[in-house]
């Protein structure tokens, strides 16, 4: 901006002459005006300002520092931490993978027997597919995304974009699904304890909000409508996957009572346990038409099982609009067959070693030989 300083008569003046203040950062400019025999000094004072690119400047770096593609220290480091997070997950859910696909029991640290039945639940498989190879799948997206976005090198020729589209719906639709499993733990499983749950439930939580730091708010808010999308596509397929599993009265209009035949002979230590239970009143419910209640019998083997304290909630038959027993009703059951030892609850056939160790039976062979 220019703005006029005087105007007074003189004479001519060397055209090379510019007159610059270092304190002002100002440039004066002597101009000659002819007009007739008049002749007149024009001063101009030209402020050399760097305020305007100073600026500019300052809105070029604020451009490319609210831009996730080109921010080289938030971002990148966001992403190492979803490329580390989602490989630990990985390991958590191949191990549980593993172990639904070979049947064998989890080692629980915390929670002991609980644990197992809540990882052997029916809500430990989604659509006919093991819930932790769903995870398994999601944690490894998440691992590679993240190493890839790190280092700027997308497969495929993906743009970044695309990647960091992709890792937002991800982990957006993984801690939804971790939500409705802590809820489903806390109604369902009421002071049982699940650490490879909560684990997982803290890696998931973890991944999202770590996406959402390194994306930033602004670019987060863009997507909104994907992540509303993505958490009820995620609670819907879940909870119709759970109520399609669970028997449901409708299924079976009417179903007879009919005594179920066990056709193994028992062990002498099948038979002690079956006598130690019951002296100390524990119990076990089940229904006629269960086939894990038979289960559990035949571990027993005939003579052992006729000893148990067995409690059937439906002696009558089963037809629609049927209630249990009153005395199962009571104990609230979830599930058969349930165990209840010295005020302890057990869900699902169980193991007889473990029955032992919560009954806190110790087999002496010697005294069963007397």
């Amino acid at each position: 901006m220019a703005s006029l300083i005087g105007v007074s008569s003189s004479p001519l003046f060397n055209h090379s002459s510019l007159l610059f203040s270092s304190r002002s950062n100002s440039l004066s400019i002597p101009l000659q005006l002819k007009s007739g025999r008049d002749r007149q000094l024009l001063m101009l004072r030209v402020h050399c300002s760097s305020e305007q690119v100073t600026d500019a400047e300052k809105e070029s770096k604020t451009e490319e520092l609210s831009s996730p593609s080109t921010s080289s220290g938030s971002s990148i480091s966001a992403y190492n931490w979803c490329a580390a997070l989602g490989g630990i997950g990985f390991l958590e859910t191949s191990y549980l993978t593993y172990l639904k696909l070979t049947e064998s029991d989890a080692f629980c640290p915390v929670g002991g027997g609980s644990c197992g039945d809540i990882l052997n639940s029916s809500y430990s498989v989604v659509f006919g597919v093991p819930l932790p190879l769903i995870g398994m799948v999601a944690y490894g997206v998440v691992a590679a995304l993240g190493l890839q976005l790190g280092r700027k090198q997308l497969p495929l020729e993906i743009e970044e974009a695309s990647g960091r589209f992709v890792l937002l719906g991800t982990t957006t639709s993984m801690a939804a699904a971790s939500a409705y499993f802590l809820y489903i733990l806390s109604t369902r499983f009421p002071g049982e304890w699940c650490l490879y749950c909560l684990i997982s439930a803290v890696l998931s939580f973890s991944l999202f909000f770590t996406t959402v730091k390194g994306l930033g708010l602004e670019e987060v808010k863009k997507e909104l409508v994907l992540q509303l999308s993505v958490v009820l596509l995620v609670v819907a397929a879940l909870t119709n996957s759970y109520n399609a599993s669970q028997p449901t009265s409708s299924e079976v209009t009417e179903l007879p009572y009919f005594a179920t035949e066990i056709t193994t002979h028992s062990t002498p230590y099948a038979i002690s346990l079956a006598k130690h239970l019951s002296s100390i009143g524990a119990k076990m419910y089940g229904a006629f038409w269960c086939s894990h209640c038979q289960y559990q019998k035949q571990m027993f083997g005939q003579e052992a099982a006729e000893l148990l304290n067995y409690v059937e909630c439906f002696p009558n038959g089963f037809k629609k609009g049927t209630n249990m027993a009153l005395e199962c009703a009571l104990v609230k059951i979830e599930g058969f067959p349930m165990w209840v030892i010295n005020g302890q609850v057990l869900n699902g056939d169980q193991e007889l070693s473990e029955l032992a160790k919560v009954s806190g039976f110790k087999y002496d062979a010697s005294s069963v030989a007397n």
